[in-house]
């Protein structure tokens, strides 16, 4: 039950970002002018989709506490690195953004820590 605590923290971790980046793009560049910031970021507050996001960093912080009862921090947060895998393809997916070695390689070297890490339980 514990690795599902850690699915659902990655899980709402990745969607919250993705609904946030994705509604936040279709709002455009933020104002240059101060009150016009004001304006633009009540627009995105009151946005249903980007409080959904908000929604599921806390869902995420949840799952979180209930897979601190299970495993020690030092072996469970590793695994938090799977958002950075999820976010990579579906930023590349949905978002159409570019891939780069350097990505590749932090990508590479991310996964060989999740399962060094893994080893260690």
């Amino acid at each position: 039950m514990g690795y599902l605590y850690i699915f659902g923290t990655i899980f709402f971790t990745v969607y919250g970002q993705m609904m946030l980046k994705w509604r936040i793009s279709k709002f455009g560049s933020l104002p240059a002018d101060l009150s016009e910031k004001i304006v633009f970021i009540l627009k995105l507050l009151l946005d249903p989709l980007i409080l959904s996001g908000f929604l599921s960093a806390f869902v995420a912080s949840l799952f979180w506490m209930a897979a601190m009862t299970k495993f020690d921090i030092s072996y469970a947060y590793p695994f938090m690195s799977l958002s950075f895998m999820l976010v990579f393809f579906l930023s590349i997916l949905i978002f159409n953004e570019p891939i780069t070695s350097y990505k590749v390689i932090g990508l590479v070297l991310i996964v060989a820590g999740i399962l060094v890490t893994s080893q260690s339980a």
